[in-house]
């Protein structure tokens, strides 16, 4: 890499600083406990450099700049000590990779298991989710999404205050403990994704603002702060630097791909901007037969970044969360219609079939939740493969006020048949961790900043739900969690007990179920489906069909009802059914949809009289 340590053949490191705004800068070493200053020379366009035999495998430096202060590498591959302290030399070859190197997997297979490394278990380390994969394996996961674990201030964390964005995060163990938990995946046939952060910095311990302000700009804002100057002046380095950082996960780390958060609040005004730049050099760095998976979190539904080539591969990125089919089903199962639920209050079930069918539910339209303004772009034509389905994620239990789960807020049965729908439509699905053996537990917002941050982050998030009704009053807003309170974060913790229990596992032999059932009939069809093909249909109030015809001639059908009253009379197809939540009607007469009920067939090629 251009930036940070580098262990050199000869056995001397090679540490280099960007550092435009600073005349002189010093390697700080510590040996032994004490500090040994070395000046660095400094080069062309803000660089400064300095190799040296007295560092090596293990060393911990600082740089200093001109006013005294010392600060960590920016591009740290670990901080034994925290974001405030110093950094440390690591090897990356001499990690011991097994042979021979792993090609991931296809994206059709990808079933997502989303998991926080600090809440996971007991410690919350690598170690430990790596003893854990073995469940994952047998529940029918084929790849584990990680939520960000580069280095931020305090104990814990969610992720997203990240500031050095190169060095996993102490608290959870060593960058090969994380190696370990990659390595281990892959054995157990498992992909690893990674989430990364490239639209902010954390609010503290991030001191690029002492010696290169030029990774900030004023001109745009995003809602944690100072926007990453992507398209100002003296962008190059900026640019760069986060382009490495995706290739540096993907290379020293062997993980299967990345999701990009948040990626509406990057603004960047070139062609090709910092999105189509990054998945270009990750594309042309990787050999077709390595299966590399980008993804998007995105909430202006750009279906420009999800386009095929003409083999039907990525041009950027593989696949985006896809929130309009999330908030559709919310709205069926839950009722509530507010803050960006009003968006799917009227006709959800429309929204959700279009979703099933096309991927965006807005493709263009007006967002009532966006004062009216136009959201997406047509999707119709991309594969369901582009877009990740979910009824749980962080985002969606966690940014709650008292962050919730689903089977909390919603019916058992209903919860059960939109997982009926959920795990065997023909997108990626996404679990959250727990929700497998149907966990009550919260998963609020937590971090571990200084007192002062802390505070002001605790009434910002109160302040932030006063305009929802059940916390209009001061009263009721103090029940919402301190994010840095102890409490907070040993709520998020899972209880692996659950699990053990006869409801957990009903709940995990559900699961298991409709994942195998996924893995043995609707994977195999994934690559013969035809995109922009689809029919989709509201029926009444809550109920839909959809149908998927396939390149064999086959069809893909569904018949749903989410709602708590019989529903949309409609004859079924004379098919024994994939999957059945209800028995079937024994005549040929029209039957309403039963409550809560979900009905899959696969129709033969040439079968008459289909009626989506």
């Amino acid at each position: 890499m251009a930036f940070g340590a580098a262990l050199l053949p000869s056995g001397a490191v090679r540490f280099r600083l960007w550092a435009p705004e600073s005349e002189k800068i010093s390697l700080c070493l510590d040996c032994r406990g004490k500090k040994k200053f070395l000046p660095m020379l400094r080069l062309e366009s803000g660089w400064f450099e300095r190799q040296t035999a007295d560092a090596g495998q293990g060393s911990r430096y600082s740089f200093q700049l001109a006013s005294g202060r010392l600060v960590p590498d920016p591009a740290s591959r670990f901080q034994p000590e925290g974001v405030h302290g110093p950094s440390e030399v690591i090897a990356p070859a001499d990690f011991p990779w097994p042979e021979p190197a792993w090609p991931g997997r296809p994206w059709e297979e990808a079933v997502l298991y989303e998991l926080h490394v600090g809440s996971f278990s007991a410690q919350g380390t690598f170690a430990e989710v790596e003893q854990r994969l073995d469940h994952l394996a047998e529940l029918g996961i084929t790849a584990i999404e990680l939520m960000p674990v580069a280095a931020f201030p305090g104990r814990c964390d969610w992720g997203y205050d990240g500031v050095l964005p190169f060095a996993p995060a102490a608290s959870y163990g060593r960058p090969e403990d994380l190696k370990s938990l990659v390595a281990a995946a892959h054995a157990r046939g498992l992909m690893v994704l990674l989430d990364v952060v490239y639209n902010h910095f954390g609010p503290e311990g991030n001191y690029l603002h002492g010696y290169a302000p030029q990774f900030f700009t004023d001109r745009y804002q995003t809602p944690w702060g100072e926007a990453i100057n992507f398209d100002g002046p003296e962008n190059y380095w900026v640019r760069r630097f986060f382009i490495e950082n995706a290739l540096y996960w993907l290379n020293e780390y062997h993980f299967d791909g990345l999701r990009l958060d948040a990626v509406h609040a990057i603004h960047d005004r070139n062609r090709p901007d910092i999105l189509e730049e990054i998945a270009l050099a990750v594309r042309t760095h990787f050999p077709p037969q390595r299966h590399i998976h980008l993804i998007l979190e995105n909430d202006r539904n750009q279906s420009r970044y999800l386009e095929r080539d003409s083999s039907g591969s990525p041009r950027c990125y593989t696949a985006q969360w896809n929130d309009d089919l999330h908030h559709s089903l919310h709205v069926l199962l839950t009722g509530e219609k507010h803050g960006y639920y009003r968006d799917y209050a009227e006709a959800p079930n429309r929204h959700l079939a279009r979703c099933l069918a096309e991927g965006f539910a807005y493709q263009g339209e007006a967002s009532p939740w966006r004062d009216n303004a136009p959201r997406g772009e047509p999707s119709r034509t991309l594969p369901a493969a582009a877009f990740i389905g979910f009824l749980q994620n962080h985002d969606q239990v966690g940014n709650r006020a008292l962050g919730e789960r689903l089977s909390l807020l919603a019916d058992p049965e209903a919860l059960r048949s939109a997982l009926a729908l959920l795990l065997l439509a023909p997108s990626p699905p996404l679990l959250f961790m727990g929700e497998e053996w149907g966990s009550r537990q919260p998963f609020p917002f937590f971090c571990d900043f200084s007192p002062d941050l802390a505070a002001q982050v605790a009434e910002g998030r109160r302040r932030e739900f006063a305009g929802f009704p059940e916390f209009s009053t001061p009263e009721n807003r103090a029940r919402i969690p301190d994010p840095a309170a102890a409490e907070t974060v040993l709520s998020a913790r899972l209880d692996w007990r659950g699990l053990d229990t006869s409801e957990g596992a009903a709940w995990h032999g559900y699961y298991r179920q409709l994942l195998r059932l996924r893995h043995r009939e609707i994977i195999p069809r994934i690559p013969a489906l035809q995109p922009g093909k689809n029919l989709w249909h509201p029926l009444g109030q809550a109920g839909l069909s959809v149908h998927w015809p396939l390149q064999t001639g086959e069809s893909l059908l569904l018949f749903a009802n989410l709602g708590p009253r019989p529903d949309a009379a409609l004859r079924l197809p004379e098919l024994p059914p994939l999957f059945a939540s209800h028995d079937l009607p024994e005549n040929e007469q029209e039957t309403a949809l039963p409550p809560w009920s979900v009905f899959w067939f696969l129709a033969p090629a040439r079968t008459k009289g289909l009626r989506p």
